[in-house]
């Protein structure tokens, strides 16, 4: 790597540098204008779609960009990482087709298939520990014991620069980019993609997206002790501390921290599959929620938004994108009291039936004390058109003398 300042750890030579060793070894993903996402949010859209990368997501420039900087030495003694994420699959990986042997050290309650994902990829797994923090710890002392190479995922000098080589494409293919969104978690992608993006085009704005759940960056930037901690869709950018070295580099590039709530990150998610056809993870959808949040500051100007990963579990995917047609009004789950007797039921399906709507549930609740002795309340989960279609099922209801309402 070349010759670097001590105030400056990495600079764009060293980005421009790594962009040439990772040619032909990753992909090149796509840059879009999306004109459905421009639609929905009154913004000039272009989206970087690094879910489309072999492993998924992004992590892959930085990972791979250290294994090739190993020396001989180095590469027979073999990497380790402490990772359950992207991290582990990309560094797995490309250490596979180099030949170079990868431990990745997992917590135990790091879900089965992420286990099997990464071990599939040729590296050897170790499960310690009940947190992140544990396995870290973990993976320091097994460096240290067998002489491997720690590798890590953001407070890296090689990462950060492989990392950065993201926003030298995004600028190759639309250099009148006007802002760039991008999310923050350790800070390895933000001060790599800062980097790169402010020596290619100094006016352009950085923003960075962090969870209101865990605010390290923007916490630290205004000098605030920082609390973290929750269950966040996001995980991929849930670190309770940014990375020194990414502090060091970005706090003075970035313009702005935008914070994104739970909502925000599944509004996104939902949005991405339904108009781009495409599936991101909470952390891959951040920059797509800035925009749905805060569309006023980037109003009139031509943004470029880094759709980090694709790496979500199939199940949270299901659930996030039910919980967005209960949101618009398209399932709803109306309730209502009617006396225990044959025939009610069909007469209230017949009224839901004849305005349009499908049922998808029906529940009997006899023992609820909410109803009459001789009454039972029920609970119809219906399909429809959107919020105005389920109101004007539920008035028809209470015209014919069920007083429904809208859970």
């Amino acid at each position: 790597m070349s010759d670097r300042r001590p105030s400056q750890p990495v600079t764009i030579e060293d980005v421009r540098a790594a962009a040439l060793r990772l040619e032909g070894r990753i992909d090149r993903t796509p840059m879009h204008h999306s004109r459905t996402l421009s639609k929905a949010t009154g913004i000039d859209v272009w989206v970087k779609y690094e879910n489309q990368q072999l492993t998924g997501a992004f992590k892959e420039r930085g990972a791979l960009n250290r294994l090739l900087q190993l020396n001989e030495s180095e590469r027979t003694r073999g990497v380790i990482a402490a990772s359950a994420g992207n991290h582990a699959q990309a560094l797995a990986h490309h250490a596979q087709v180099l030949g170079v042997p990868a431990t990745i050290v997992m917590p135990r309650a790091t879900p089965h298939v992420k286990v099997e994902q990464t071990r599939s990829r040729g590296a050897t797994i170790v499960l310690e520990g009940d947190t992140f923090d544990d396995a870290y710890a973990h993976a320091i002392k097994l460096r240290d014991e067998q002489n491997l190479v720690f590798v890590h995922p953001f407070d890296d000098a090689a990462v950060i620069a492989g990392q950065g080589t993201a926003a030298l494409e995004m600028l190759e293919s639309a250099p009148d980019l006007d802002i760039l969104v991008i999310p923050i978690g350790g800070g390895g992608l933000i001060s790599g993609m800062a980097i790169a993006a402010k020596a290619v085009k100094p006016e352009i704005r950085i923003i960075g997206v962090e969870s209101s759940m865990y605010p390290s960056f923007e916490s630290r930037t205004r000098n605030e002790k920082c609390t973290t901690g929750g269950q966040t869709i996001a995980e991929g950018i849930a670190v309770k501390a940014v990375g020194e070295l990414p502090f060091a580099l970005a706090a003075s590039l970035i313009d702005e921290i935008i914070l994104i709530d739970e909502p925000g990150f599944e509004q996104a998610i939902a949005l991405y599959v339904t108009a781009e056809k495409t599936v991101a993870e909470g952390a891959g959808a951040a920059t797509l929620a800035a925009l749905l949040v805060a569309p006023e500051k980037f109003a009139g100007k031509k943004v470029g938004i880094v759709l980090s990963g694709g790496n979500i579990d199939t199940r949270v995917l299901a659930s996030v994108l039910e919980r967005s047609l209960v949101r618009e009004g398209r399932i709803a789950i109306l309730r209502f009291i009617g006396d225990d007797r044959p025939g009610i039921l069909a007469t209230v399906t017949r009224i839901i039936g004849d305005k349009g709507g499908n049922i998808l549930e029906v529940e009997h609740h006899r023992m609820t004390l909410q109803a009459p002795i001789k009454g039972v309340e029920f609970d119809i989960k219906i399909e429809t058109r959107d919020a105005q279609h389920t109101a004007e099922i539920i008035a028809a209801l209470q015209d014919a003398g069920y007083e429904a309402r809208c859970l």
